[in-house]
């Protein structure tokens, strides 16, 4: 349970982002999310049609998504989220989030045009773009290197969701583990700080799998970390697999051994954006306790306090060219 100051004793064994925030910027820094209208490869038929089998379709099909958006509009949404989040949070500072859908795939002068846009605004210390990895030429690598002499902190997170190659067939992925990877080796040395994105409790796999994928990542040079649950949403393949009863999804208490379990390979100065999702009441099918994003929390903070957990207890130590 939190202690007298609101702060779950659990958070001490991890290294949390919002302590990486102020020790980075010495102030109040949150994400100010940006929807800059872009598609995906594995829905405009590029690489696939239908996307990820746990993606929501709504709002997806490439012919009711909207244009991409002008500078005008990035302006005009990081000034509205920025507003919020200092009414809410007392937020001072921001980083330029470029969350919905594939956020690198466009050609460079248009991806130039938005994040310029973006870092415009005078509260902006950083950018950070979400994307597949397959989504990451080179040049567009070259292009966010650029930033990082302009800005405080640029971030790239990449979707990687399992290491095991049948497991992203299953989920229709579209690209293999040996893509994720080689766009991280791609990555290294140009001053980005890579974050990775991980489902836990996705069909088919077992806990070793998932340990799997994390003993895949120990290794490599990255320095923030997503850890996402399992969610099954309607309108996808997922839910289908669902209502077949070919899927059963993980309860908290598993969820929070696994989570727990994962960031024992998770080398200690690797940032943990998100320990859990909690999902959208409006499409969420199960499972229902992750819409209390407080409980799942609490319940993956008492499993690190029950085994005196440590993130990273289970690796040897890093090179320092390797921390952030």
């Amino acid at each position: 349970m939190p202690n007298l100051n609101g702060q779950h004793p659990g958070r001490r064994r991890y290294r949390t982002f919002s302590d990486y925030l102020s020790e980075r910027f010495g102030t109040r820094v949150y994400k100010a999310t940006i929807d800059a209208g872009f598609t995906c490869p594995n829905r405009d038929g590029s690489a696939g049609v239908g996307g990820c089998t746990y993606c929501n379709n709504e709002g997806f099909s490439v012919n009711s998504r909207r244009d991409r958006a002008s500078a005008l509009d990035v302006r005009k949404q990081l000034e509205q989220g920025a507003r919020f989040l200092r009414r809410r949070y007392k937020a001072e500072k921001f980083l330029a989030y470029f969350q919905a859908y594939t956020n690198t795939y466009a050609p460079v002068e248009e991806l130039r045009a938005l994040y310029d846009a973006a870092l415009e605004h005078p509260d902006v210390v950083g950018l950070d773009v979400g994307t597949r990895p397959d989504c990451v030429p080179d040049d567009v690598l070259e292009l966010l290197r650029e930033y990082t002499n302009r800005t405080g902190d640029v971030w790239l997170e990449l979707g990687l969701q399992s290491a095991n190659d049948a497991t992203l067939k299953r989920i229709n992925r579209r690209h293999d583990a040996a893509c994720f990877f080689d766009a991280m080796e791609r990555a290294k040395g140009r001053g980005l700080k890579l974050c990775v994105h991980v489902i836990l409790g996705l069909p088919g796999e077992s806990r070793e799998d998932m340990l799997h994928t994390a003993r895949a990542l120990s290794g490599l040079e990255y320095h923030g970390l997503k850890l996402h649950l399992l969610h099954v949403n309607r309108d996808t393949a997922l839910a289908r697999e669902y209502e077949r009863g070919e899927l059963r999804t993980l309860t908290m208490k598993e969820y929070a051994t696994l989570a727990v379990d994962f960031l024992e390979y998770v080398p200690p100065d690797v940032v943990i954006q998100r320990l859990t999702g909690e999902g959208a009441p409006d499409v969420l099918i199960a499972p229902k306790w992750c819409l209390s994003k407080s409980e799942a929390l609490n319940a993956i903070h008492d499993e690190m306090e029950r085994r005196d957990f440590h993130q990273g207890s289970r690796l040897t130590a890093r090179p320092e060219s390797m921390k952030i």
